[in-house]
């Protein structure tokens, strides 16, 4: 059995635009956690200069899944206009 994978993805938001990226997470979050593997996905810091979303997924394979999504797919066209900078992802 392989280890989860534990990832963080912070969001720069563009000037005045905190709460429609936090909306747009948060929509975002509501399909992800229902995915196969999902073991957390949920933002731990949302201020007005960025939002950190920390993630956990059971396998590599899981995580894969999720990242050729819809959820994905959706959640980065609907912040591609919002944020200040590409999103930054790390794995923990």
């Amino acid at each position: 059995m392989s280890e989860p994978i534990d990832l963080q993805a912070t969001f720069i938001p563009n000037d005045g635009e905190f709460f429609r990226v936090k909306l747009a997470l948060e929509i975002a979050i509501e399909q992800v956690v229902k995915e196969p593997g999902c073991i957390r996905y949920e933002l731990t810091e949302a201020t007005e200069a960025k939002l950190v979303l920390t993630e956990q997924w059971a396998s590599q394979e899981d995580l894969d899944t999720h990242s050729k999504g819809t959820a994905v797919q959706d959640l980065n066209e609907s912040l591609s206009a919002l944020l200040a900078e590409p999103v930054k992802l790390v794995k923990l």
